[in-house]
């Protein structure tokens, strides 16, 4: 896979968390999607403006409806990789019955990586040691280099050392994926936490005669 220019992995993983959870629950039982109209698209573009590192004027951006279907399409295809990477856990229930395959996946990913190639950049800062960054080889437009970005910082995110602390949130109702950022951590949030528990004690009232 062709990379987009480097970030920390942390950048990586919050990117690609924040597109996989543009797929949120909407609070009544069912599923938002924040990516809905090509002005949804250009407003979180917009908001993540300082993680786009390959040239992409984020600031300026505005979406139209064709880089719309494709953020969707490579949403999907994170989704799916997301939700083999938390296997034997089942995947989160928000499109479990419509992800594509992992290899078509793949073929999504890698196809939105290449859209835009990159060469090797020197970087020498006064009081800072060289670093090797990448850029892309030629003038793009901004929808090729948004689709690079978001498909080089899930490939360096699922090859990375945060990708092992994915996991999908068991907390009722919710369809969240997120990072277990410490071992006795088993849900998204503290207050997924709390329904669950409520849940399981009115099963277990119920259960009671």
């Amino acid at each position: 896979m062709v990379a987009a220019a480097s970030a920390p992995s942390r950048g990586h993983a919050v990117l690609t968390l924040d597109l996989a959870l543009t797929l949120r629950h909407d609070g009544r039982g069912g599923v938002a999607d924040d990516l809905t109209v090509p002005a949804d698209l250009t407003a979180w573009v917009r908001q993540r403006s300082t993680v786009f590192a390959n040239g992409l004027d984020a600031v300026r951006y505005t979406a139209d409806p064709a880089n719309l279907q494709e953020v969707r399409s490579l949403r999907s295809a994170v989704r799916a990789l997301f939700a083999r990477a938390v296997r034997p856990a089942p995947p989160s229930r928000a499109d479990a019955h419509r992800l594509p395959t992992v290899p078509q996946a793949l073929a999504v990913l890698n196809a939105a990586a290449r859209r835009v190639p990159v060469v090797p950049v020197l970087a020498w800062p006064e009081g800072a040691a060289p670093a090797l960054d990448a850029a892309p080889a030629a003038r793009a437009v901004a929808g090729d280099l948004l689709m690079t970005s978001l498909a080089g910082a899930a490939g360096a995110f699922l090859t990375g050392p945060d990708a092992e602390r994915l996991r999908v949130c068991p907390g009722p109702r919710c369809v969240r994926y997120f990072l277990k950022e410490h071992p006795r951590q088993g849900w998204c949030t503290p207050s997924c936490g709390n329904r669950a528990r409520v849940a399981r004690h009115h099963e277990r009232r119920r259960a009671t005669p």
